[in-house]
């Protein structure tokens, strides 16, 4: 089959000859790995490698996706298509050029199109959707993935990401779109002279980023703490430093090396803030600087981590379970009792427990969601349709979170003011952030938490993937690590109130595995919650299920 999808590219003539030149020049292993699939539409949108082929991100893929998106809007009639879309777009390579092939794809469909002129974050495109009341909005990004990486992100009215039912219609609509390189289209030019295609000013951003500041709820932190920020070279470096500015933060000190918007990521490779490795240039800082907190956001900055000063001048970086832990024991312990017992808050079914326990034991409802922040946001949605209860705070893992109603996806920006005067307000109590997570601790449990993946590229690796999921159903174990399964759920077999997803979850009385293959990277993601009054023990069971892990790998 992938010969066959490379055969008709190369006798495609909307595929340019420079084009078919590459793809002519590419071994018959080259041509299967980007060939052998087509890049599927999901609830997440595109996400892959950059280059030619059905399996890449390029032009012929991504306007392909804009032509279905734009025939999905049509069919909803020309009130939709005069609402609009917003489109926004990060520093990545061919990011501009997706998002201006978008816009004149959409304008060819006689569809209204917003289109930012400069790269900005995730968030705010979610607040873009909602202020202008679009139909829908594009973010072109690929979050914290590699260089050679590019993303596609829809969004729908309600400021979320695509749900199911509107991503299989999406995708029906792709998949007839028979020809790469065939659809409607007007220029940029054309698009702007008619009016089809407009620029978004600067006041959204700045509307965004004030609201974003009306959002804090406390004044009582010490804000003459230090802090370090970088964005990793990607969007964030105005927008956060510009809200901790305004929040008082006078000793904020920007990594020089990543303050600068680059492709490339020449000075950290793998912009991802859950790894530590990321942090390098901003611990040279912080030490330098005698920071309090390392803060970095990723690249489209939706996403944050942090790293905390310990006793010993060094930094310890916690996993976004920890922030989220944090983050809920600070809001809960500062907002009035009587606003807490009107909201709520929402996790994801990979997410540590421990933050449901500390909101609910102070009187704020908790609800899980399926993973991605287009589920939090789903269920936080369908929670405000049918009770009386106000959303507060939502959070995942992979160190995403979202406080207030501002926006609908995870907010890096809104996230770093939270933790800066999170910092302030512990300091000003004499305690550091660690100690605060023991007292936590000491109160309801230790919880520990880890994620194991393993990358597995190419048409093999899902097959390899396929099969680690099969054996775990067919075969499901009787005990992990010497522990007896108590109970397992399948995400995608069983009832469980939610959408199906291809997710395991076993559980160990109080603790848990859960297995899932990542819906954007080429990853399998192994996560482990282990429980325990004390430390050692939490730790000791920790190990027991990364070896169970480590074992399935193996084979």
């Amino acid at each position: 089959m992938y010969k066959k999808r490379y055969d008709d590219w190369l006798n495609n003539s909307k595929i340019s000859e420079k084009d078919k030149e590459v793809l002519r020049k590419y071994s018959d292993e080259e041509v299967e790995d980007a060939f052998f699939q087509e890049l599927s539409f999901g609830t997440a949108g595109l996400r892959g490698k950059l280059g030619l082929g059905t399996n890449r991100m390029n032009l012929y893929t991504v306007g392909r996706a804009a032509e279905g998106l734009a025939r999905t809007i049509s069919k909803r009639g020309e009130a939709a298509k005069k609402r609009g879309v917003a489109i926004s777009y990060d520093v990545r390579h061919f990011s501009k050029e997706f998002a201006e092939l978008s816009a004149s794809i959409l304008a060819g469909n006689g569809i209204k199109t917003y289109l930012y002129d400069d790269f900005k974050t995730t968030p705010l495109l979610s607040y873009t959707v909602l202020n202008l009341n679009t139909i829908a909005g594009i973010m072109v990004t690929a979050s914290h993935n590699p260089k050679d990486y590019n993303g596609y992100k829809v969004y729908w009215e309600d400021g979320a990401q695509i749900n199911d039912e509107i991503a299989d219609e999406i995708s029906k609509e792709i998949s007839e779109v028979k020809d790469y390189g065939k659809y409607s289209f007007v220029s940029l030019g054309e698009g702007l002279s008619s009016g089809l295609i407009e620029y978004i000013g600067e006041e959204i951003e700045k509307d965004y980023l004030n609201k974003t500041i009306n959002l804090s709820f406390t004044d009582d932190f010490d804000k003459d703490i230090k802090i370090v920020c970088t964005p990793l070279n990607g969007t964030g470096n105005l927008p956060v430093r510009y809200v901790l500015a305004e929040r008082g933060f006078k000793n904020l000190h920007v990594v020089k090396e990543q303050e600068m918007p680059d492709s490339d990521f020449t000075t950290v490779g793998y912009p991802n803030p859950e790894d530590p490795k990321a942090f390098k240039l901003a611990e040279k800082l912080a030490r330098e600087v005698k920071a309090d907190i390392i803060i970095g956001t990723d690249p489209d900055c939706d996403r944050i981590a942090i790293g905390i000063l310990k006793e010993d001048r060094s930094y310890e970086y916690i996993s976004g379970n920890k922030i989220g832990v944090l983050l809920i024991d600070f809001i809960t312990s500062v907002i009035d009792r009587k606003k807490l017992e009107k909201s709520f808050m929402v996790k994801s079914i990979v997410t540590g427990s421990l933050g449901q326990k500390i909101a609910m034991s102070r009187g704020v409802d908790f609800y899980e969601s399926l993973t991605g922040f287009k589920n939090i946001s789903g269920v936080a949605l369908d929670v405000e349709a049918r009770s009386d209860k106000m959303f507060l705070f939502g959070y995942e893992e992979s160190i995403g979170f979202l406080f207030g109603r501002l926006v609908r996806d995870k907010d890096a920006v809104v996230s770093a003011m939270l933790i800066a005067e999170m910092v302030g307000y512990h300091k000003k109590r004499g305690r550091s952030l660690l100690e605060e997570l023991e007292s936590v601790y000491k109160e309801y449990g230790y919880h520990r938490d880890l994620l194991v993946q393993k990358v597995i590229e190419g048409s093999s690796g899902k097959a390899k993937m396929e099969t680690i999921m099969k054996d775990l159903r067919e075969k499901s174990p009787n005990e992990i690590g010497g522990h007896e399964v108590t109970k397992k759920i399948d995400y995608l077999m069983d009832d469980t109130g939610l959408q199906k997803s291809n997710v395991l979850k076993f559980f160990l009385g109080s603790s848990w595995l859960a297995v899932r293959p990542s819906g954007t990277e080429p990853k399998i993601k192994f996560y482990i919650e282990a429980t325990s009054d004390n430390r050692d023990e939490s730790l000791k069971l920790e190990e027991e299920i990364k070896n169970f892990i480590e074992d399935i790998l193996k084979k």
